[in-house]
């Protein structure tokens, strides 16, 4: 399935993959919680055009593979976020398949993961998210692992404030933008109240 955000002007720009990986969500015994908790994100994080595919799917590492193949090479996602199967069960393959289709790793991004998942629960150091770019002849994308909890989507994603809505850890996504710039990716905007993006002076575009 595919939707697009409202948007003051055309969609052409951030394409993302949602994958929300789940034996019992992708059967039906329970309602998947991942996709609509990063699409909520994503809608009040992102102040540039951005449009979405989203993939519901058991925990098979083929499967997994496959999806983030065709959500990278075929639909040309430039970024791809899934959800589950990070943990160390033996259904939990999501970092194996995600390191299987990948031509880079970023590990920065799994070690900030946990360094956030640890201000929480000593359980964080079970979580093997990792972070991967995909590159094919004339299109690259940035693939990152999340927790399956929505409160854990958001945390990691956003990072921590204190009561005065200061920052106290970093969350992921402020380096998500000057990533995509650097695979050859759309610039893009965030809204500064949920997440700054940070870049380099001389990567920043005038308003």
């Amino acid at each position: 399935m595919s939707t697009i955000n409202p948007a003051p002007t055309p969609a052409a720009g951030l394409k993302i993959g949602l994958v929300s990986i789940s034996d019992r969500a992708s059967s039906g015994v329970y309602q998947d919680q991942g996709i609509p908790a990063l699409q909520d994100w994503l809608a009040a994080a992102l102040a540039s055009p951005w449009q979405v595919e989203t993939r519901l799917i058991a925990d098979e590492r083929a499967l997994i593979e496959q999806t983030l193949v065709e959500l990278t090479d075929q639909h040309h996602c430039d970024l791809v976020l899934t959800t589950g199967g990070t943990g160390p069960a033996r259904r939990d393959v999501t970092p194996e398949a995600t390191l299987a289709v990948a031509t880079k790793e970023m590990p920065g991004f799994g070690e900030q993961m946990r360094q956030i998942s640890l201000q929480f629960v000593p359980t964080a150091i079970l979580s093997r998210q990792v972070a991967v770019i995909r590159e094919t002849a004339d299109h690259a994308a940035l693939i990152l692992n999340l927790p399956g909890q929505p409160k854990a989507i958001k945390e990691t994603l956003e990072g921590l404030k204190d009561a005065d809505g200061k920052q106290k850890v970093s969350g992921i996504f402020a380096a998500v933008p000057y990533c995509i710039d650097l695979i050859g990716g759309p610039y893009i905007e965030t809204n500064e109240a949920v997440c700054k993006a940070f870049r380099p002076k001389s990567a920043i575009k005038p308003v």
